[in-house]
């Protein structure tokens, strides 16, 4: 590269401190964008790339300076991808800054990719006709690292992106509880992005779960709920591969969901069978990791970089809003769920008795209670060892959580589990306990001493446990007598 416009552009770009490259962006016949090379870049620009994408390439017998002069060789003229995976997002402000003539500031959270925020420049360059191509433009890159966010950075934002933002972190702070006030902000996001569809959801990897926390839709007949209902969880866990190169997936047209589809396959098919023809997802990060997002539907494409600005704002909140929420869902099911076994713990089984006592005594309805008592557990864990009991307790668990899918389980001691049940008849109840008794029938193993009691008309729940709790102790004093060597 000798050219005059080649020496113009390097000295350019050698003039600048921040680390800084320039593109040569081509469009096709129809003016669109079809590619983005390198034309040339600045020594700061060489080792930043060397140190985060090239450090591990032979050479080691050169010398730092014949590195960067290397690298400069096979960086010149190649394809942007060469250091970075493909991002639709990044082609879009190169092509608004080289061909639209737009200058482009953003302030973005890459600390996912590369371990900083990153404060990037995208700057139009005026390049005569009759020294390039007519099917290219140019534009400047600049950009600068941060380790830590600079609040700083964002107080340049027009006055309503700021209002906005404002507005919503207002709604965050009032008394209304999570989801009244999610399902607000969400009404706000939609109408400020003018999108045909907003939700908000959470997503907990560990418990292969996520939740529509709130949607909003310009259409009442359209639910996001309803949607997401059918979506498998492995379609949500596959947009995290989707940001390990990006803060943000935009999806502007078929092109855009042709690169998706290589990451995302099933996802993608998803969008097209709903009719979805742009997006823009957002992640929600605590502590490195994803925690939900912020899902935008059929936006107004021709406001895109204002619409990027604020709900990548917008998301820095709602991130701390959902990260208190899985904090305190978390701890309300550590104090209520037993982790052995997933049924609910002693702790809940009390505060439901006292609030079922008290609903029962003011109004009677019928409800039956039953106390199911492990028989043999202490000569398994002499036996066997507590690895072997710990498996039976899981075992049992499983079994009641089978038998009585739609009634409260309750891990009431070591070997205990009770059950109430609110609604149905005694025969119903009864069908449960001889399905109970012939799935755990196996004296070696897994096997019930089993008290019930339903009432009527009474609504005396204690009682009701107390005659249960006696029917279960005969139950297993006949067990123990058919089998003496299991007594403990």
């Amino acid at each position: 590269m000798g050219s005059d416009l080649y020496m113009r552009l390097k000295n350019a770009v050698n003039s600048v401190t921040p680390s800084s490259a320039i593109f040569k962006v081509t469009v096709d016949e129809n003016g669109n964008f079809k590619d983005m090379h390198y034309f040339t870049m600045n020594k700061s620009f060489l080792m930043d790339c060397m140190a985060m994408f090239f450090q591990n390439e032979d050479g080691q017998n050169l010398s730092l300076e014949e590195k960067v002069v290397e690298l400069e060789k096979k960086m010149e003229g190649a394809p942007y991808t060469i250091n970075v995976p493909k991002e639709p997002k990044f082609e879009d402000f190169c092509y608004r800054a080289a061909w639209k003539k737009q200058p482009i500031h953003t302030y973005v959270d890459t600390t996912m990719m590369y371990g900083y925020w990153t404060e990037d420049y995208m700057i139009p360059i005026d390049v005569p006709d009759d020294e390039k191509e007519p099917n290219e433009a140019f534009c400047q890159f600049m950009y600068t690292l941060n380790k830590e966010m600079d609040t700083n950075k964002y107080s340049g934002v027009s006055p309503d992106i700021a209002s906005f933002v404002i507005k919503t972190c207002l709604e965050l702070r009032n008394e209304n509880d999570f989801y009244s006030s999610m399902d607000i902000v969400t009404r706000y996001i939609r109408e400020y992005t003018d999108s045909a569809a907003a939700s908000v959801m959470s997503y907990q990897p560990d418990l292969e779960k996520y939740e529509v926390v709130s949607d909003a839709t310009d259409n009442p007949q359209i639910s996001l709920k309803k949607i997401f209902s059918s979506i498998p969880f492995s379609i949500v866990a596959s947009w995290e591969k989707l940001f390990r190169t990006s803060n943000i997936v935009i999806i502007r047209d078929e092109n855009d969901m042709e690169h998706y589809a290589k990451i995302a396959p099933e996802w993608i098919q998803t969008l097209r069978d709903n009719d979805v023809t742009n997006l823009c997802l957002v992640p929600f990060i605590h502590q490195g990791a994803i925690i939900g997002f912020l899902y935008i539907a059929k936006f107004d494409l021709a406001s895109l970089t204002r619409v990027k600005e604020t709900i990548e704002m917008v998301s820095f909140f709602l991130s701390a809003e959902m990260a208190n929420h899985l904090f305190l869902e978390r701890l309300e099911y550590l104090s209520n769920v037993d982790i052995l076994t997933g049924v609910k713990n002693r702790n809940c089984m009390n505060v439901d008795v006292d609030e079922l006592a008290l609903k029962f005594e003011f109004d009677p309805r019928p409800f039956t209670v039953a106390f199911c008592d492990l028989n043999g557990l202490k000569t398994i864990n002499d036996n066997q060892g507590h690895d072997a009991g710990d498996k039976l307790i899981v075992a049992a668990a499983d079994v009641l959580k089978d038998v009585f899918k739609d009634d409260n389980i309750y891990r009431a001691g070591g070997d205990e589990f009770s059950i109430i049940s609110t609604h149905g008849t005694e025969e119903d109840f009864k069908a449960k306990i001889d399905k109970l008794r012939e799935l755990a029938s196996d004296p070696d193993w897994l096997s019930f001493a089993i008290g019930y009691y339903h009432d009527e008309t009474e609504g005396k729940l204690r009682l009701a446990m107390r005659y249960a709790d006696e029917r279960m102790y005969k139950d297993k004093n006949a067990f123990y007598k058919a089998h003496p060597e299991k007594r403990r």
